[in-house]
């Protein structure tokens, strides 16, 4: 393992009952210059979570006392923090269950640390804005982003959107009227190569439809390629 180059410090929360994985992840971000703490169930995991300022929190999936599914679900009932989901299972519907509530982005185990600091950069990377400058607006149909504030509103409706759903669709209105792959998309946004069976993609472009007026007619599926916005209501 390499020692990883240093950045801004930042406040790491991981939950997981592997004890050894918990000691070498603290050392790890030590090194790199980042604070670490740990909880090794779920209850534990949970309140510290709502307790504490971290700037990102790693869960994994298998917990004793409460499993990672429902102190994700308890936790973004009252927080925003990012959260990286760990998984040891291989089945696409439990990572795609993260997905669905609210897990930021997952990785399975075993992982490698130094892709890991590199997903939590990238999460965070993904959240920053700057409410202190010009506010930026785009517009099509009645779709209108503010870049600045990260509010979208869909014929004059406030939506409820997660950072990456925000994301999603600014990438989407700015290409407005030409498909955008899905390999294009996930290096933008995730900072990583697509995989065949990497469901993350379709998980957000499901809800950001929901959330949508017409939804299906705005973002159009071009098969085995990507997503087109039509910027028609």
């Amino acid at each position: 393992m390499e020692h990883p180059e240093k950045h801004s410090a930042l406040s790491v929360l991981l939950v997981d009952d592997d004890q050894e994985l918990c000691g070498m992840m603290t050392e790890f971000f030590a090194l790199a210059g980042h604070r670490l703490t740990f909880s090794n169930n779920g209850r534990d995991g949970l309140a510290a979570a709502l307790n504490g300022a971290h700037d990102l929190v790693i869960l994994d999936v298998m917990l004793p006392v409460l499993n990672g599914f429902e102190v994700l679900k308890q936790l973004r009932r009252r927080k925003t923090v990012p959260v990286i989901m760990l998984t040891a299972r291989v089945e696409a519907q439990d990572r795609i269950l993260g997905l669905d509530t609210g897990a930021d982005d997952y990785l399975p185990k075993p992982f490698d640390p130094d892709e890991l600091l590199a997903r939590i950069r990238a999460v965070l990377r993904r959240m920053e804005f700057t409410p202190s400058g010009p506010q930026q607006e785009v517009t099509l149909g009645n779709i209108r982003l503010n870049t600045t504030t990260r509010e979208a509103w869909s014929s004059g409706e406030l939506l409820q959107l997660t950072g990456m759903e925000f994301d999603l669709l600014e990438m989407l209105v700015r290409s407005a009227g030409r498909v955008v792959s899905r390999e294009e998309i996930t290096a933008a946004l995730f900072e990583r190569e697509a995989t065949p069976y990497d469901r993350f993609l379709d998980v957000h472009i499901s809800h950001l439809r929901k959330k949508l007026h017409d939804g299906q007619k705005l973002i159009r599926t071009v098969r085995g390629v990507g997503y087109m916005f039509t910027g028609a209501e």
